[in-house]
Parts: C-alpha cells; structure tokens; sequence
C-alpha cells in the first residue's frame, strides 16, 4: 500500500470497546493517526483509559468534535444506530469520511472482501454488523458458483463481549444485516438471528451460515468458501473456517472470529471484524488519495 504524504487525521467517537479498540488500530496504522477520541461523560472509564493511552480526548459527544475547530479526514462513528442519523447531519459541511461501526440503515454498505473497491468514491462507509461482516463474503462467494434459493445467518456472541449500544440496536442489527445480504450476495430470501450466550469460559464469536441451493457440488462449494475466507484474513487475520458440508441442496459453513487485542478479549471477534473492516476501509481512502 502505498502512502499518502501524511497520515490522515482520525477521530473515534465512542470509548467504549469498539472505541478504544479503534484508536488503538489507528495508532499502529502507517496511513492513519488518532487525532481525537471522544466520549460522552467527562468521568467515564472509557475517557481514562484513551488518556492513559496518551490521546486527546474530549467530552460531551459529537458536540465536542463539532467544537473542537479540528480538522479530521475521517471520524470513525462507534456510538449507536439511534444517535448516527444525527451524528452524519452534523458532519456532513465538515468533508470528512464517515465510517459508521453502528447498524444504521444510512451511507454505503460495505465489506472490504466483497465491494471495498467499489465503495471507495463514498464518503459514508456503513459498516453492517458484526455478523454481516463475517458472514457476507461466503454468501456472496456461494452466489457465485450457485444459485442460493434460502440463506441464514445465525450469530452467536458472549454477552461479555456485547455491550449497551449492541443491545439497544438489536433490531437494527438484524434489519441491516438482512437488507445487506441481499444487497452484496444475492436477493434470496434470508433471516438473521442474534444470540447473546452467557456461558462460562465465553466462547468465541461464531456464524452459522446455511444455504440452501440446488445443484451445490460440494468441491466447489468448499473452494469458493475457503478462497472467501483467506481474502478476509487479510485484514482480520482471526476469521475462520471451521467447517463446510453440502448435504444434499444444503451448504452449512460455521465460521468463527478470534481477536488479538489489549482493549477487547479473545473472544470478542464480534468486535474484531467489524474494527478491523473498519480501519481497513480507511486505510484503502488513504491510498486511494495517493493514485
């Protein structure tokens, strides 16, 4: 990748673990730097840490961005679906590239395996969800090579990795997640499903995809989903494949994500996958401004 000039200016609104976990990538990114990271109260937990981590920080949300006089190439947006509709009014005259980590159902849907390329002109990269993130590059591989009748998608979560914001847009999650499927795999009809488990150790975060097709051959079907998954791990190296089976007009991949991060544990790849399209989205705009 080549690199821009200098490094593009990077807010992150939000401290919780998606935020903190952001400015962190942003921190290692050889094309992006944290300029500023946000949060809401001024004694949050989430403030302290980003101020140990030595970055400046502010309080009092979107306001304090809007207030700060900075300029920022690109604001990361880690709050929730309800406050993004605002959040993107209030940036809209600043220039800025929007990257929306929230289950809105506003900007350019995106998975950097699938359409990452194609989105790069936008200025408003919504990001899906956690499981539209994971599971969409294998839907969309299996439209290659097959004709889906039916797709499912069923994420699986520990509730320790899952926090107020992800709870609260429930609802939005699923809505974009579906609507997303059909718009960057194929327009079969599709369901998806959250669970939230408690289990103790937690486990890690797991996408069950089934699909139903006929005519699946299951070499094929076993080529595309693992060439899918090596193009996804190379920007979220913890992506798996832990098993694909065509049974009869049936295809079942299960997948899971492992993070490696010190702000978000192992098995929190619910938030590793959608941080790190996230960043690498950014990333791609910066390179793009170089050609």
């Amino acid at each position: 990748m080549a690199e821009p000039t200098r490094r593009l200016r990077a807010a992150v609104l939000g401290t919780g673990k998606i935020g903190l976990d952001l400015a962190e990538r942003i921190g290692k990114s050889g094309v992006l730097e944290c300029a500023l990271i946000v949060g809401r109260h001024p004694s949050s937990r989430g403030l302290r840490e980003a101020a140990a981590m030595g970055l400046t920080t502010a309080a009092n949300g979107i306001d304090a961005l809007a207030r700060s006089g900075e300029h920022f190439d690109v604001v990361f947006d880690a709050s929730h679906a309800a406050a993004h509709t605002a959040h993107q009014v209030q940036l809209a005259a600043t220039g800025a590239v929007l990257v929306d980590l929230t289950p809105s159902a506003t900007g350019t849907r995106v998975v950097p395996s699938v359409n990452g390329i194609q989105a790069l002109p936008s200025r408003h990269f919504n990001m899906i969800s956690c499981g539209g993130q994971t599971a969409i590059p294998v839907l969309h591989a299996l439209a290659q090579v097959c004709a889906p009748t039916y797709m499912e998608v069923v994420a699986t979560a520990a509730t320790a990795s899952t926090g107020r914001g992800t709870r609260l847009n429930i609802d939005e999650y699923i809505s974009t997640t579906q609507t997303a499927v059909r718009e960057l795999a194929c327009q079969a009809p599709v369901k998806a499903l959250l669970n939230l488990t408690p289990a103790d150790p937690a486990p890690p975060f797991r996408v069950a995809v089934a699909v139903l097709a006929p005519a699946a051959e299951a070499d094929t079907v076993q080529a595309a989903v693992h060439a899918a998954a090596e193009r996804v791990r190379a920007y979220a190296p913890g992506y798996a494949v832990t098993s694909c089976t065509v049974t009869g007009q049936r295809i079942d991949v299960a997948l899971e994500v492992t993070a490696a991060s010190s702000h978000i544990p192992w098995f929190a790849g619910n938030l590793d996958i959608i941080n790190a399209a996230a960043v690498h989205m950014a990333e791609q705009h910066a390179a793009a401004l170089t050609r």
